[in-house]
């Protein structure tokens, strides 16, 4: 590959109205709540599913996780690929109306395998989002506001996930005091599907407004020796394997970074709500209650001070300035997870929950800002699925499964499940912070080789 300086010293000026800008990082970060929204909404229901489908933990941590991995892992790289080719409004708007549509269908579910099968199709719709929506930010932020608005947007983890915990905790509530909903040709519906249509399909608005964005002009292409033979700069396969494979301690580095996160992040969000329970026998309005709140507050907090902290560095000169916020993070969302489930009292279990979520928030966040900046512009979407790729199939099958085997095969006793939540708190994150520190001199190269990209 060769790279083109012509433009590289293109400005602010290259790129959208910053006001603009945000109005579309707003709307790409509603849908990224609807999806944690229709994702976690089933952590608030497991005890309910259980009983009501007669099925164990770990088949409840593969509704959790593997249904929804196996499709959400795999769709996302062609759909990643074709985000760098196509219209990425497109495909977005596309998408949400799928996952909508499907969540929905999981209240439709009459056995186990008929909802493991919705939860597949849940996936494949959430696929397109991210790999489509964090090209589009690249290419309507510079460089040096890129980490606020890519935080900005991880908020919808966060969010999506608190109002789960809230609302859905508080719809539980209704639906299980009130009387039973008999639907034509379907029949009676258990209180935990009434949940799944409830949330399903208010997403849709967010579909129709993905209408009123505008497709970015791309920025920060890579130019091939053998330009000329393609349309418009793209990469070929051949290319693409090529770039990714010789710059593979940058890319599996932040990959298996965050992927420390997100399988404490998956683990912690699906059995927080039953280890309240079997704990210290909270009500699941009072559980999900005081979650859902420390999500919202705490959450905001670990992705927007991330991604200022990331900026400023970066502004300031400090090239690997996303790495570096990482590498903060990283031991103190270790500290707070292990010492979480530990803790004597629900109320001191709370107090523990927001610094772990604004640990594990910052290095998300400055992951995801971190890849953008060392990814030329034609990559980006393979680069995010590939990312998501590894980071979601490690969290959404190691994180809910994790925790259920040390439950049902160690300790064999649903009571210790704090215990195997304590035992993935202290591991999960500790290959954050080492995969963080050993990756930190080939980082720094991709970001020194990024400079040299048109901007």
């Amino acid at each position: 590959m060769n790279h083109d300086n012509n433009q590289s010293s293109r400005g602010e000026e290259a790129f959208p109205a910053s006001g603009y800008a945000w109005y579309v990082a707003v709307i790409l970060t509603l849908a990224h709540i609807v999806s944690f929204l229709d994702r976690q909404v089933l952590a608030m229901l497991v005890e309910p599913i259980k009983h009501d489908l007669e099925i164990n933990d770990t088949q409840m941590s593969l509704l959790l996780g593997l249904a929804f991995a196996i499709f959400y892992t795999f769709m996302a790289i062609p759909i990643g690929r074709l985000a760098d080719r196509r219209n990425r409004r497109t495909i977005i708007a596309v998408g949400i109306t799928a996952w909508c549509a499907m969540t929905a269908m999981c209240g439709l579910a009459r056995n186990y395998w008929q909802l493991f099968l919705a939860r597949v199709g849940v996936g494949v719709g959430e696929a397109t989002l991210t790999p489509s929506a964090l090209s589009m930010l690249s290419d309507y932020f510079p460089r040096n506001k890129l980490g606020a608005a890519i935080g900005f947007y991880n908020m919808g983890v966060s969010v999506g996930a608190g109002i789960a915990f809230i609302v859905g905790g508080q719809i539980i509530g209704f639906v299980t005091n009130s009387p039973p909903i008999t639907l034509p040709f379907i029949g009676e519906l258990y209180a935990w599907q009434t949940v799944f249509l409830l949330v399903g399909l208010p997403g849709l608005v967010i579909a129709a407004l993905m209408t009123t964005v505008r497709e970015p002009q791309r920025q920060g292409k890579i130019t091939l020796a053998d330009s000329t033979k393609q349309a418009d700069n793209q990469i070929s396969l051949g290319e693409a394997f090529r770039f990714f494979r010789t710059r593979g301690k940058t890319y599996g580095g932040l990959a298996l970074t965050v992927s420390g996160s997100t399988i404490l992040g998956y683990g912690f969000l699906s059995w927080l709500t039953s280890m309240y329970l079997r704990t210290w026998d909270w009500s699941v309005p009072q559980i999900t209650g005081g979650i859902g709140i420390v999500l919202l507050i705490a959450g905001p907090i670990g992705v927007n001070g991330a991604g200022w902290l990331a900026d400023h560095w970066f502004k300031q000169g400090k090239k690997d300035a996303h790495l570096r916020v990482m590498l903060i993070s990283a031991p103190i969302m270790l500290i707070f997870s292990t010492a979480l489930p530990l803790m004597p009292t629900p109320e001191l279990a709370l107090l523990m929950l927001g610094p772990h979520i604004i640990g594990a928030a910052g290095i998300t966040a400055a992951g995801g800002a971190a890849l953008m900046l060392v990814t030329p512009n034609q990559l980006r979407g393979q680069a995010t699925a590939m990312y998501y790729f590894i980071i979601s199939l490690a969290g959404l099958t190691l994180g809910p499964t994790s925790v259920a085997l040390f439950t049902d095969y160690v300790f064999r006793d649903e009571a210790a499940l704090r215990y195997s939540m304590a035992i993935i708190g202290f591991c999960a994150p500790l290959l954050s912070v080492i995969c963080a520190f050993v990756m930190r001199r080939s980082y720094r190269r991709s970001i020194d080789e990024s400079e040299t990209w048109q901007h």
